[in-house]
């Protein structure tokens, strides 16, 4: 429910999923965006990558979504060659935790955040993202909000991370 309430607030017209698995949050987010955007989706393992295009197809999005199979270290530097795109509106971080904050800084260095672009990161607090919590919360870059939610299918206490990009200098702020 966060995440298609960020969905339909952000209405992107260029959207980025780093983190496809099989497919599911790509067809949850697909169905909420405007008809003109198209999501991209990176998975690093291809086994998931072919069963995420076999759900996207079966939901009939398979002309909305483009499922890229590869690291995200590797890929975010080509996707504004690849896709002739200029920033992302919204960016969902669905992976690697570890992987969030080196991701989110290699957007910024490739410039593919433009002021108001949104950053949704799931599962912050579990398994938990310490270091990119700390980063996007004590940047002067970001404003950041906390939804609180539960582990997938459990009761463990979870949630989500909401940052716009305000763009900016990059200091901290470390009193937050």
């Amino acid at each position: 429910a966060i995440l298609d309430s960020v969905v339909m607030e952000t209405s992107p017209s260029t959207m980025l999923e780093l983190g496809t698995y099989c497919g599911y949050s790509a067809v949850r987010i697909t169905r909420l965006l405007p008809p003109a955007t198209r999501l991209i989706t990176v998975e690093m393992n291809p086994d998931y990558a072919c069963v995420a295009r076999q759900v996207i197809q079966h939901a009939g999005l398979q002309d909305k979504v483009c499922v890229l199979e590869g690291q995200s270290a590797d890929l975010i530097p080509k996707m504004a060659d690849m896709f002739g795109i200029q920033t992302f509106d919204l960016i969902f971080l669905d992976h690697w935790k570890e992987r969030y904050l080196p991701d989110l800084k290699l957007l910024e260095d490739c410039g593919l955040l433009a002021q108001g672009s949104v950053v949704l990161a799931d599962n912050v607090i579990c398994p938990g993202a310490p270091d990119y919590l700390k980063y996007v919360r004590s940047n002067l870059k970001y404003s950041s909000r906390f939804y609180q939610a539960h582990l997938e299918y459990t009761r463990v206490l979870d949630g989500l991370e909401r940052s716009e990009y305000l763009g900016g200098e990059t200091d901290t702020q470390t009193d937050r």
